[in-house]
């Protein structure tokens, strides 16, 4: 159950830091009612992970999730590179995520 907290930690992350992009500053309601909601989610999932989970891996995969989805989102709405090393990049985030749940033991 734990992994699956990290999970959505990360994947909430992707929400407040979206919601971060289109509140401009702060300065529009709606996406800084949207980051303050999906941050608060985040941060209470992430803490529900760590009852199982070492802070060092629950940490880099919370962040390499959050990385990783944001950096889609950028490439998919906001115009931001999709270039080949960037893509080979972001992939390796993923293998790293991945090597650290097959390595951390529970």
């Amino acid at each position: 159950m734990a992994w699956f907290y990290l999970i959505l930690a990360g994947l909430f992350e992707i929400g407040f830091t979206t919601c971060l992009k289109f509140s401009e500053s702060f300065t529009r309601l709606i996406p800084t009612l949207g980051f303050i909601a999906f941050a608060a989610l985040s941060f209470t999932s992430l803490s529900h992970s760590l009852n199982r989970i070492p802070l060092g891996t629950a940490y880099a995969v919370w962040t390499g999730i959050g990385a990783f989805g944001t950096a889609l989102i950028g490439i998919a709405f906001f115009g931001e590179s999709a270039d080949l090393a960037r893509i080979f990049f972001l992939l390796l985030l993923i293998i790293s995520i991945i090597g650290l749940k097959l390595f951390t033991p529970y």
